[in-house]
């Protein structure tokens, strides 16, 4: 009599790929960025209440390192995708992480247009992941250097050329228009989609090279690393939180306290406003027209209420910046 015939699973459950073990030290990076963002947020908030003179949103170094920490989220992103698709891409983990992540960029958008509809974020970091994690799927079997040079292909297309008919409410999320809208979060897919394929690019080459068998290797040991790792695996839920929970005990501080307002720097505003403004990287003659506005709304207040002092006079400077804002740049779409 013949052994029984062993019986395997049905094909359809076969060919499901297994789940790749996971690298803790990338989680750990994920970690050291939600950390990198924490900073970022919570001295943002300390000066938007006056309990400090540094302006993190208008400050070049500090604007620089905002875009460093958003650029570094999006290549985790792509090296992310690869690392996950080791064994080839599981679509289910994968669809509940793209939802998840459209569910919160959707929630993001309402909740910012219900408190400041002048200025919501209808394109910011999640909605670029979110875009970002469709489109780089092709590139996850191409050539790392094709890859490579599609990365740099989308990143330095901005810089070359402009095209004035992208500025329509339907294009600004591509970021090839030659104005910026106002919003408060703003990573269009051009160049910021290229910091997603230069992190495929680098995961293929580092398989390509068994980089990812070394650093498997390595284990969170200490508080620190196990705070980080635990962190960069609960990316999501902490980037929602983290920031009405600064903002709310800051505003609570704020109410006991109460910082005074900060007064106008004790120099030549429109010098002062050029080069800060030249500095974070804008055109000259964009700089030009925008402090000359700004400067223009401050010296009419001064004529139509000469009894009004330095502190009164900055509290206004935010809405003399969004009037010329609302003037010269393209509103955010509607959603």
């Amino acid at each position: 009599m013949s052994a029984p015939a062993v019986l395997g699973p049905p094909p359809e459950i076969a060919a499901v790929p297994k789940a790749p073990p996971r690298l803790p030290v990338v989680d750990a990076a994920r970690g050291v960025a939600i950390a990198a963002m924490f900073v970022f947020h919570f001295t943002w908030d300390l000066g938007f209440f006056n309990f400090i003179d540094l302006q993190a949103g208008v400050d070049p170094a500090w604007r620089a390192f905002a875009k460093a920490i958003a650029g570094s989220f999006l290549a985790l992103v792509g090296i992310g995708l690869v690392l996950a698709s080791r064994g080839g891409l599981r679509r289910g983990p994968y669809g509940r992480r793209l939802a998840m992540v459209s569910v919160a960029a959707a929630g993001i958008t309402a909740a910012t247009w219900l408190a400041t509809p002048d200025e919501f974020i209808f394109f910011g970091i999640l909605h670029c992941i979110a875009v970002s994690s469709v489109l780089a799927l092709p590139f996850l079997r191409a050539p790392a250097w094709l890859t490579a040079a599609a990365a740099a292909f989308v990143v330095a297309l901005p810089a070359l050329v402009r095209f004035p008919a992208l500025n329509g409410p339907g294009w600004l999320w591509l970021g090839l228009g030659d104005a910026v809208p106002r919003t408060n979060d703003y990573e269009p897919l051009f160049p910021w989609f290229g910091l997603t394929l230069a992190g495929v690019a680098l995961a293929r080459a580092a398989l390509a090279s068994g980089l990812d068998r070394r650093l498997a290797q390595w284990r969170a040991d200490g508080a620190v690393d196990r705070a980080l790792v635990w962190a960069g695996r609960h990316s999501l839920a902490l980037y929602l939180i983290h920031q009405p929970l600064f903002f709310g005990l800051l505003w609570l501080a704020a109410q006991v306290i109460q910082p005074p307002p900060r007064a106008p720097a004790a120099v030549d505003f429109r010098t002062g406003c050029e080069t800060s403004c030249r500095a974070s990287g804008a055109n000259g003659q964009v700089c030009a027209a925008a402090c000359g506005c700004v400067e223009g709304k401050v010296r009419a207040t001064e004529r139509a209420e000469p009894r009004l002092g330095p502190s009164e006079m900055a509290l206004r400077m935010s809405g003399f910046v969004a009037a010329c804002q609302r003037e010269r740049e393209p509103a955010a779409p509607k959603p």
